[in-house]
C-alpha cells in the first residue's frame, strides 16, 4: 500500500512537470511594465500555469490561471489620471476637490467617447506626469500589476474601447485598452 501511495504521488509530480504555458505567455508572476508611476499596486501576481485533466485532479484542486478562457494574461493600455487633492501620489499642484475630479474625468471620457483622439487628450488633463511623457502609456500589465480596480476595467475592455471614469486611491483612471 506504501508503494501505491509513492507511485500516485510520483505521476502527479510527472503531470505537473509535463505542463507548458502556451506559447509568447509568461511563465512567472515577474511585471514587465515600464510603468513606475505611483497608482500601480505592489503586489505580484500568480504564476500563470495552464491546467491538464488527470484521473486524480478529482482529488486534488487544479492550480489556478490568471488567464481565464478568451482573457489575455497581460494586455497594454492608455490612461488618464484625474486627480484630487489628498489622493494617493497626487502632485502639490492639484488643488481640486473629489467632486470636481470626478467631474473632469466624465469629461474627459465624453471627448473620448465622441471620438477625440485619446493620445492627444493625456498631455492636457492627466496628473500623472510619468504617463503624460509615455503618451498615456502604461505598458504591458498583467492582473495584479495595478490597483484592483483599474484592472477590472482595463481587463473588461475591448481593443480601442475606453473606459468610465474608474476611481483608485490615486484618482480617476480613464483607460483605453491598446492590445
Amino acid at each position: 500500500m506504501h508503494v501505491g501511495r509513492v507511485l500516485f504521488i510520483v505521476g502527479l509530480l510527472a503531470g505537473c512537470q509535463d505542463k507548458t504555458a502556451p506559447s509568447g505567455s509568461p511563465t512567472t508572476s515577474a511585471s514587465t511594465s515600464t510603468s513606475t508611476s505611483t497608482w500601480t499596486s505592489t503586489s505580484s501576481s500568480s504564476s500563470n500555469s495552464t491546467s491538464t485533466s488527470t484521473s486524480a485532479s478529482a482529488s486534488t484542486p487544479a492550480p489556478t490561471s490568471t488567464a481565464s478562457a478568451g482573457r489575455p494574461a497581460k494586455i497594454v493600455a492608455q490612461h488618464i489620471l484625474v486627480a484630487w487633492k489628498g489622493a494617493k501620489g497626487a502632485p502639490k499642484s492639484v488643488t481640486r476637490s473629489k467632486a470636481d475630479a470626478k467631474k473632469r474625468a466624465e469629461e474627459v471620457f465624453a471627448k473620448a467617447r465622441g471620438g477625440e483622439d485619446f493620445t492627444a487628450l493625456v498631455a492636457p488633463y492627466s496628473d500623472d506626469p510619468g504617463s503624460v511623457d509615455r503618451q498615456g502609456s502604461v505598458g504591458k500589465f498583467a492582473p495584479g500589476d495595478m490597483a484592483p480596480a483599474f484592472s477590472e476595467a482595463a481587463f473588461a475592455l475591448k481593443v480601442d474601447e475606453v473606459s468610465a471614469p474608474v476611481e483608485t486611491a490615486f484618482g480617476f483612471h480613464v483607460i483605453r485598452r491598446t492590445q
